[in-house]
């Protein structure tokens, strides 16, 4: 079955702006994560749910879709660029990867990694 891209840009959208139940309820048991010094290696669904709970989430987001690969049925990966700004207005650049694997007919993040871009200066 291939993945529909829509819906997989609707999760990641959400996992943007979604709070921690959505993370515990959208991520795998287990997760790897490339995000930042502190954030990298195998992180537990509750672990990753608890830093959705700050209450800054991104009230803007612009993705660019620079490619989506389905090795098999039950995984995709996507990779684009993104454009966000927090509630307190902090914008922020990256070029982001994210792999799900489909467990009991659901998409399931169960790789994320960002690598932050520059911001140009305005």
């Amino acid at each position: 079955m291939t993945a529909d891209i829509d819906e997989l840009l609707v999760l990641e959208r959400a996992f943007w702006t979604g709070d921690a139940a959505f993370f515990e309820e959208n991520t795998d048991s287990e997760c790897l994560v490339a995000f930042s010094p502190d954030m990298a290696g195998v992180m537990g669904n509750k672990d990753l749910a608890d830093t959705a709970k700050d209450g800054n989430r991104w009230k803007v987001l612009e993705i660019d879709l620079k490619g989506m690969l389905q090795p098999c049925n039950d995984v995709a990966m996507l990779t684009y660029q993104a454009r966000a700004t927090r509630a307190d207005g902090e914008d922020y650049a990256a070029l982001v990867s994210t792999g799900y694997v489909r467990r009991g007919g659901n998409w399931r993040m169960m790789f994320h990694q960002q690598t932050p871009l520059g911001m140009p200066s305005g």
